[in-house]
């Protein structure tokens, strides 16, 4: 990243400012960073990017060593100047770690958006054990090779990269994977390299697929106990494609109205589009991929959508601080996939989910958290209130109501094609009960019958 997109982006997760060159202060972020997904440091610079002391490279070699001194064990990182117009200030880059990382006065700190946050013993539990499973995406696959790579895939990432990477940055693809974590130090391909831009990830690694079902009803099963799915679809392939195919399925099955605004009229869809992509990428990016025989699940209801992520919550996060903090269990996939385009800026896309539900006049997403799942509940209460009547009412009878949500009326075709087991004559009573019952209007007559809500 070049001075202005590390400008650009401000002081939080990933920058720090420093207008001094300070031992005590560079060490507890050089350990918040470290123990977080790290991040940059701008030495001589005030928030704005003005020059506020002009850096020695000595004088900052002799106060990272001192600070490096503080740590334990010591942080690595990497430094450059960086030329101003009024002078020269210095970049630290500080990479994440595999190891948990304290001053020498025992604290350990994370980075939590713009603060360098002290965590409790308990939380200093969960961010060791994190750090000891957190690298499983840097495995070599076994038996697999770089002719696993898909070139296709690689290029469209390079493409990507290029608009949202450093400035000026020209890497070989062989460059670029390494760089992207896709190679361990033989040049095998890794687990992230694989889900990023293998042909067919889910043939070595059969958990990293996803599975879309849609339901008749509010729940799993019919009323004869039987699987209520009307489709039910596995998507595979690179995360990339992953996501995109996932959205797309979700879409297709999203039910939409219409509503007057102004002199216009607007097709609104069931559950606010951010929310629903944020929900499925982040399943994605942060779901623990270690857990073989299980595939990120959404599962589309009349009344709610639910996304199940394989995995509890990650590192030192609860949903207590589910919000405010952020700790990612797939560093490589998650940077890979914030080049790709589909994350924006690290800790914020759950406040606008949050946001994105209440103004469309839905319920905050609801989150549960359990040892080996995570799941993100997203509710429709825009649907049409369930009346007394509907508790007489068969399964045929709710699937052509939620039918007449979407397509405002039905014919006794429209029903048969949606009940296609069943005989005419029954159907054509089915619609007459509801007549009777004062819930639908006939309309016309012979074969130009239909049905609306009364």
């Amino acid at each position: 990243m070049d001075l202005k997109q590390l400008l650009r982006k401000g002081r939080g997760q990933l920058v720090e400012f420093m207008p001094q060159a300070e031992a005590a202060g560079l060490a507890e972020t050089l350990v918040a960073f470290a123990n977080a997904d790290g991040g940059t440091i701008l030495v001589g610079l005030g928030i704005t990017g003005t020059l506020i002391e002009e850096v020695e490279p000595e004088h900052l070699e002799a106060v990272l060593l001192r600070a490096q001194g503080m740590c334990r064990p010591p942080v690595h990182t990497e430094w450059q100047p960086l030329d101003t117009i009024q002078g020269t200030a210095v970049a630290i880059h500080v990479p994440r770690s595999p190891e948990l990382h304290s001053l020498f006065d025992g604290r350990v700190l994370l980075r939590s958006g713009p603060n360098n946050r002290p965590l409790s013993g308990e939380q200093i539990r969960h961010l060791a054990s994190a750090k000891g499973t957190g690298e499983y995406e840097q495995e070599a696959v076994f038996g697999a090779s770089q002719d696993d790579f898909d070139q296709e895939t690689i290029a469209e990432y390079a493409a990507k990269r290029r608009l949202r990477g450093p400035r000026g940055e020209k890497l070989s693809d062989a460059e670029l994977l390494s760089d992207s974590g896709a190679l361990d130090a033989d040049a095998r391909p890794t687990v992230a390299g694989l889900l990023l831009f293998g042909r067919n990830p889910q043939r070595a690694l059969p958990q990293c697929g996803a599975v879309l079902v849609r339901f008749a009803g509010t729940d799993p099963t019919s009323g004869e106990g039987l699987p209520g799915y009307i489709r039910r679809e596995e998507i595979d392939g690179p995360l990339s494609r992953l996501i995109e195919n996932l959205w797309n399925a979700i879409w297709e099955e999203m039910r939409r109205e219409s509503v007057i605004s102004g002199l216009k009229r607007e097709e609104r869809p069931e559950y606010p589009p951010f929310a629903v992509r944020e929900a499925i990428v982040n399943a994605v990016a942060h779901r623990d991929y270690r857990l073989a025989g299980r595939r990120i699940e959404v599962r589309m209801f009349e009344d709610r959508m639910e996304i199940i992520s394989p995995g509890g919550l990650p590192g030192h996060i609860t949903l207590d601080n589910i919000v405010e903090e952020h700790f990612s269990r797939n560093p490589r996939i998650v940077k890979g996939l914030y080049y790709w385009g589909f994350i924006e800026e690290l800790g914020l896309g759950i406040d606008r989910m949050i946001d994105e539900m209440i103004q469309a006049g839905h319920p905050a997403p609801q989150f549960e958290a359990r040892p080996f799942t995570f799941k993100v509940t997203l509710r429709n209460v825009r649907q049409r209130p369930v009346s007394k009547w509907a508790e007489s009412l068969n399964e045929r009878q709710i699937k052509a109501l939620g039918y007449l949500e979407e397509q405002n009326r039905i014919t006794n075709r429209d029903y048969q094609q949606l009940c296609p087991d069943v005989t005419p004559e029954t159907l054509r009573l089915d619609l007459s009960d509801m007549v009777d019952k004062g819930i639908l209007l006939r309309i016309g007559a012979k074969k130009g019958t239909y049905y609306i809500l009364k």
